[in-house]
C-alpha cells in the first residue's frame, strides 16, 4: 500500500496507485494567482493513516523568479457515494450501489513569489516565518506536519460547498489564504525548536522519523520490531526511539498500540467484523491478548463495546 509521504510527494500528479480510482479532479491554473489542484480517490483498501500536510519551500538565489511555496495535504476517512438518488441510505448497500466509499483526498496549492510579494511589502522582516514568506531564508526545505482541526475543516469545506461561478472563486480564495496562514504557523525556527536530540536538527534525520511512523501505520496487521524498523529507515535503534519520542511525544510501542486499537474500533463499528477476525487481522496470537490490549486502551472489552 502506498504511504502518505509518497502521496504528498506526488499529490499534483494524476495517478497515485493503479488500484485507486480517481473520482474527482478540480484545478485552477491562473498565472499570477493561486494555483490549486484537488483530487479525490476511491480507496479500495482500508486506510490507516493520519491526515498529513507538507510545506515545500523552493529557493533559488540565482533565479528568484522561480521561487515558490507549495502546500500539499492528504486526508482520509471521508465518504463518497456515486448514487445521488439514495443520499439517505445510511451507508447500507442497495441494488444500485455498494454504499458509500472511503476516499483518499489530495490537495496541492502553489504560491509564486510574485503572488506573495504584496504580503511582505514594506514589512520589516523580523522572524523565521517572515523570512520564508519574503524568500529571505537562504535554503530550500520541506516541512511535514500533522493536521489540526482548523486545517481539516478548511479542506473539508473545499470539498463540500454549494458555491458556483464567481462566488466559488471568492470562497476558494479565502479558504486557500486560511490554509497558508495555518500552515505558516506550523513553521518553527530550528533554534526555537531546541531539539535535545542533536541529529533532529538535520532535516534528513527528522524525515526518517516521519518515515518510521508511516511504516508503522502500514504494518497495523503485521507487527514489526524496532530492530526491523530501524533497518528500514537506516537509523540506529537508540536514535530512532529517542527521536520518535521527542517529535511525537510518545514511545514507538505506545503509538503503535494506539493505532492498532483505533483500527480495531473501526473494524468493529464500520465493518462489523467479529472479535476473532479482528484479532487475527491485527496479528495477535490469541483473542485473550487482543481483548486485554483493547480493554487497556478503551476501558471496555470488545464484546462490551458492541452492546
Amino acid at each position: 500500500m502506498v504511504q502518505v509521504m509518497d502521496i504528498l510527494k506526488v499529490a499534483h500528479h494524476s495517478g497515485i496507485e493503479p488500484s485507486m480510482k480517481l473520482l474527482l479532479s478540480k484545478e485552477q491554473q491562473v498565472p499570477g494567482s493561486v494555483q490549486y489542484q484537488i483530487k479525490r480517490y476511491y480507496a479500495q483498501h482500508p486506510w490507516v493513516a493520519e491526515d498529513t500536510g507538507m510545506l515545500i519551500y523552493h529557493y533559488d538565489a540565482k533565479k528568484p523568479a522561480n521561487n515558490f511555496l507549495e502546500l500539499r495535504f492528504c486526508i482520509t476517512g471521508n465518504r463518497y457515494c456515486e448514487e445521488k438518488s439514495c443520499a439517505h441510505c445510511g451507508q447500507l448497500p442497495t441494488e444500485q450501489c455498494s454504499g458509500k466509499h472511503q476516499t483518499v483526498d489530495t490537495f496541492t496549492f502553489h504560491f509564486t513569489s510574485t503572488f506573495l510579494r504584496p504580503y511582505v511589502h514594506n514589512v520589516k522582516v523580523s522572524n523565521y516565518k517572515d523570512d520564508v514568506l519574503a524568500f529571505k531564508h537562504p535554503n530550500a526545505f520541506t516541512k511535514v506536519f500533522s493536521l489540526c482541526g482548523k486545517k481539516r475543516s478548511v479542506l473539508d469545506s473545499l470539498l463540500n460547498n454549494s458555491y458556483t461561478g464567481a462566488l466559488e472563486n471568492i470562497f476558494v480564495n479565502a479558504k486557500v489564504h486560511e490554509l497558508l496562514l495555518y500552515s505558516l504557523a506550523c513553521l518553527v525556527d530550528e533554534k526555537e525548536e531546541g531539539f535535545s536530540c542533536k541529529f533532529l536538527a538535520d532535516p534528513s534525520g527528522r524525515e526518517r522519523i516521519y518515515e518510521a511512523r508511516e511504516i508503522l501505520l502500514q504494518h497495523i496487521g503485521d507487527p514489526i520490531t524496532i530492530k526491523e524498523l530501524s533497518r528500514k529507515v537506516a537509523m540506529n535503534e537508540c536514535y530512532l526511539k529517542k527521536g520518535f519520542k521527542e517529535i511525537f511525544g510518545t514511545t514507538i510501542f505506545d503509538f503503535y498500540q494506539q493505532q492498532r486499537m483505533e483500527h480495531a474500533k473501526y473494524l468493529l463499528y464500520e465493518k462489523g467484523l467479529s472479535v476473532t477476525d479482528i484479532s487475527a487481522l491485527l496479528g495477535y496470537s490469541s483473542i485473550s491478548h487482543f481483548s486485554a490490549a483493547f480493554k487497556k486502551h478503551t476501558g471496555l472489552k470488545p464484546c462490551e463495546l458492541l452492546k
